[in-house]
C-alpha cells in the first residue's frame, strides 16, 4: 500500500518563535486526533533541529525546503544534505518551481541534490510541473516527463523507494487557482505512467505522488478521492493549524 501524505511547505515564513508555536499547536491537535495519513511539516534550516527535536515522539516528520548540491566546502551560506540529516530532519523538498525560477536550479544541479540528499539517508519530496503557458500549448506531460527524466529517473529501484513526487502546476501555486480533479487525476495517472516505464508497474503503484496548487480544506476531499492522488504538498493552508488539520482530515 502507498503512503497517503499530507505535507505542508511553509517556504520563507515564521520566525523560530512562531515556528515552534505552530508545531506545537499541530503537534497537540494530532495527539488529541490520530492522522490517517502520514504528516509532514516543511521548514526554514533554522527551524530544522529544535522541531526535529520537539516533533521526534509525535506523528509529524520534519523536512527542510532545500539542501546543497555540494557535500561540503567553501560554499558560503549553503548548507549541506549531511547537516540537513544531522538535525534529525527526514526528508528534503527539491525541484519547487520557486527554485528552479528564482535561484536558477537545472535539472543537473538537482541530480545532484537529489543524489547527496538520499546518500545521506534522507528521503526526497520530488517537484515537477508545468507553467501556464506549457499548459496553454499542452505541453505539460512533457515537461513532467522531462523533469523526472532530467533529475531522478537515473536512480536506482532501491533509491526510488525514498522518492515521493509533488505534481505542482506552476499557474496554480499561491495564485488560487486549482486544476480541477480531474485535470490532476490525468496528470498523476501520467506521472505513474512514467514511472512504471522505468521502474515496473509494482513500483509505481507503490509511489506517492502528491497534488500541490492551491489545495485546501475546501478542495482537498475531491482531489483525495481520485485514485492516483496521495495526498498534498501545502503551501499557504500549512501555516495554520486549523487549516493544516482541514487538509489532513480530507483523508478520514
Amino acid at each position: 500500500m502507498r503512503k497517503k501524505i499530507v505535507a505542508g511547505n511553509w517556504k520563507m515564513n515564521k520566525t523560530l518563535q512562531e515556528g515552534v508555536a505552530l508545531a506545537t499547536e499541530l503537534k497537540d491537535i494530532l495527539a488529541a486526533e490520530k492522522p490517517n495519513c502520514e504528516v509532514i511539516i516543511g521548514t526554514p534550516f533554522i527551524h530544522l533541529a529544535t522541531l526535529s527535536e520537539l516533533l521526534k515522539d509525535s506523528v509529524i516528520a520534519v523536512s527542510a525546503e532545500n539542501c546543497a548540491n555540494k557535500a561540503s566546502g567553501a560554499y558560503t551560506g549553503e548548507v549541506s544534505a549531511a547537516m540537513v540529516k544531522s538535525t534529525g530532519a527526514e526528508y528534503v523538498i527539491l525541484g519547487h518551481s520557486e527554485r528552479r525560477e528564482y535561484y536558477h536550479e537545472t535539472p543537473e544541479i538537482l541530480k545532484e541534490k537529489v543524489d547527496l540528499a538520499l546518500e545521506n539517508g534522507l528521503k526526497v519530496i520530488f517537484c515537477i510541473g508545468e507553467s501556464e503557458a506549457e499548459r496553454d500549448n499542452n505541453q505539460q506531460e512533457a515537461v513532467c516527463k522531462a523533469e523526472l527524466a532530467g533529475s531522478v529517473f537515473h536512480l536506482t529501484p532501491e533509491q526510488w523507494k525514498n522518492i515521493v513526487i509533488a505534481y505542482e502546476p506552476i499557474w496554480a501555486i499561491g495564485t488560487g487557482k486549482t486544476a480541477t480533479a480531474e485535470q490532476a487525476e490525468e496528470i498523476h495517472a501520467y506521472i505513474r505512467k512514467c514511472v512504471a516505464e522505468v521502474y515496473g508497474a509494482e513500483m509505481a503503484d507503490e509511489t506517492s505522488i502528491l497534488y500541490g496548487g492551491s489545495c485546501k480544506a475546501s478542495n482537498a476531499p475531491e482531489l483525495f478521492s481520485k485514485p492516483d492522488i496521495d495526498g498534498g504538498l501545502i503551501g499557504g493552508a500549512s501555516l495554520k493549524a486549523p487549516d493544516f488539520k482541514g487538509i489532513i482530515d480530507a483523508w478520514k
